[in-house]
């Protein structure tokens, strides 16, 4: 089902073994149910391609905390927890996320709203999670203890020795993401030699797409593909 405050097909590429999701229940019994399961996915998958899996075997581990009050599903990794915003808009996903993101640090850090909006831009830290599944997402990483910052790469405008990169501008997220994620799929055409319909799935798999800390005028996307998904032969 597409994705929303109760969950769903949320496409979180880090809800990986070991990582523990909190989601708010709506309805009598929770009706807890796990599948389309990915082996790799990229953050911004493009298309319903995912590197596909039939896991015979997955245990989940569930519990129920009455006293642990959610809007939005939140995922705790190792090292950092993971806020949502979803939405049919990118922009609007984009304002539920800030506003989650906020809200979970005023409750974390015991600080102000105001001093709460300045440390989730100083720390920004986002993907857009998938544009595929009707309801859309962006999810930000807050690092769980203050005292070990979490590395943030910073976002490369061009090609390095890491990544092929393209990157979207418009003051519409959804438009940026657009630009972003088309001009990888034409680079990856004409750089690695794919047709349309292998560079279209390859992105959907390994593209990392990143907002940046968005201003008032415009909403920029860089998409990543790592130069690691190819292997040269021996």
């Amino acid at each position: 089902m597409p994705p929303g405050r109760y969950a769903g097909n949320i496409d979180v590429r880090d809800s990986t073994e070991g990582a523990a999701l909190y989601i708010p229940i709506f309805v009598k019994g929770a009706l807890l149910w796990t599948g389309d399961s990915h082996a790799a996915q990229g953050n911004g998958e493009v298309n319903l391609t995912g590197l596909e899996t039939a896991y015979k075997e997955m245990n989940v581990t569930v519990e129920v905390i009455k006293d642990m009050k959610l809007e939005w599903p939140r995922i705790e990794t190792p090292d950092a927890w993971i806020t949502l915003g979803i939405d049919r808009d990118l922009n609007v996903a984009l304002d539920l996320v800030e506003a989650e993101t906020t809200t979970f640090l005023m409750e974390q850090r015991k600080v102000g709203k105001e001093q709460a909006e300045k440390l989730m831009l100083a720390t920004w830290d986002c993907r857009i999670t998938q544009v595929v599944d009707v309801n859309k997402g962006v999810h930000c990483f807050d690092v769980k203890d203050p005292r070990l910052q979490r590395r943030i790469e910073p976002l490369p405008d061009l090609e390095n020795r890491n990544y092929l990169v393209t990157v979207g501008r418009d003051a519409d997220l959804n438009k940026a993401m657009d630009t972003a994620s088309w001009e990888m799929i034409e680079l990856l055409q004409k750089q690695k030699g794919l047709s349309r319909l292998d560079a279209y799935s390859l992105a959907s798999m390994v593209m990392d797409c990143r907002p940046a800390t968005p201003t008032a005028l415009e909403k920029v996307v860089h998409c990543l593909v790592p130069k690691s998904t190819w292997v040269s032969s021996r």
